[in-house]
């Protein structure tokens, strides 16, 4: 390990290197001009070569210096990369679920509550992210995703089927709200990535409904629009079921169509599902049994 240069030397290099000025790599470690041209010195006679060339006020990097520039930042990127990941090791009483912002902000959130109350010491720490991560590489506890239930080097337990209804705020044009499926369509509307066609067709229209005006792919941002009173849409129930309750959203029609997938919750391979992992998982099955009953009931008494 002598023969590594010192790790200020290294960053004070990287920098310089990649921003071709001592100014602004001095900036950018909040060191002084001086300082980074002494830890250039330091690193130039450690190596035994010149890794840049002085030309008036004017600095440019050798051949030496840019192939070596190239391994020490991959290297800096390594050990960041591992700083990262070491931090992101959760704490003996936290517990680390990862989930979909929306169904993260629209179910998870208003449910989360009781488990702390059941469970006050342990520390829930909900990642909402899009992207499908590796579990045990993230050190994530637990994940709740939505799609075929087809990945690969997980445990998966499937846990409820959604459906898509049409909503809107209960002041949408000043209280005056579509109550027909020819009125709903007919109505400005804030479109999900999902097809209106399967609605349509359930609710008896022969109609394509252009898609046009606001479009977002996140579910979070359609729903604001729709609060904000600028269109009605066509969403997840399981993302609306609770706001419907508030009095913030309203069902505009009892036609429903399936989701074309579930969600689905997964916990890394091969491990006993034990301890606070498991009294979340008992808790969320609870969440998911009473929230099935009550999508049940306002089924019966919509009939």
């Amino acid at each position: 390990m002598s023969a590594i240069p010192p790790l200020s030397c290294l960053r004070s290099f990287e920098a310089v290197s990649r921003l071709a000025s001592v100014t602004l790599a001095a900036a950018e470690l909040h060191v002084t001009h001086s300082a980074v041209s002494q830890q250039i010195k330091v690193l130039e006679e450690m190596l035994g070569v010149t890794l840049f060339a002085r030309e008036g006020r004017a600095l440019r990097i050798t051949e030496d210096g840019r192939l070596y520039s190239l391994q020490v930042r991959e290297s800096l990127n390594n050990i960041a990369d591992a700083t990262r990941q070491v931090k992101a090791q959760p704490k003996a009483s936290e517990l680390v679920v990862a989930v979909m912002p929306s169904f993260g902000f629209s179910w998870m959130l208003p449910r989360i509550g009781r488990f702390q109350a059941r469970y006050p010491h342990i520390t829930v720490r909900l990642q909402a992210s899009l992207t499908v991560t590796n579990l045990a590489q993230e050190a994530i506890d637990i994940s709740v995703r939505m799609g075929r239930g087809d990945w690969d080097n997980v445990q998966q337990f499937m846990m409820f089927h959604d459906e898509m209804i049409v909503v809107a705020a209960p002041g949408f044009n000043g209280g005056q709200l579509p109550k027909t499926p020819a009125q709903i369509v007919a109505s400005p509307i804030i479109f999900t990535m999902d097809s209106w066609q399967p609605w349509c067709e359930a609710a008896g229209l022969n109609v394509e409904v252009a898609r046009k005006g606001l479009c977002s792919n996140d579910s979070n941002l359609v729903l604001e629009a729709v609060r904000l009173k600028q269109g009605i849409a066509l969403v997840r129930r399981s993302l609306v079921h609770d706001a419907i309750g508030r009095g913030e959203l309203v069902q505009l029609s009892d036609y429903a169509v399936p989701y074309a997938y579930p969600y689905w919750l997964l916990l890394p391979d091969r491990e006993r599902i034990q301890g606070r992992r498991q009294q979340f998982v008992e808790w969320l099955n609870e969440e998911v049994e009473l929230y099935l009953q009550e999508v049940d009931q306002l089924r019966r008494s919509s009939v």
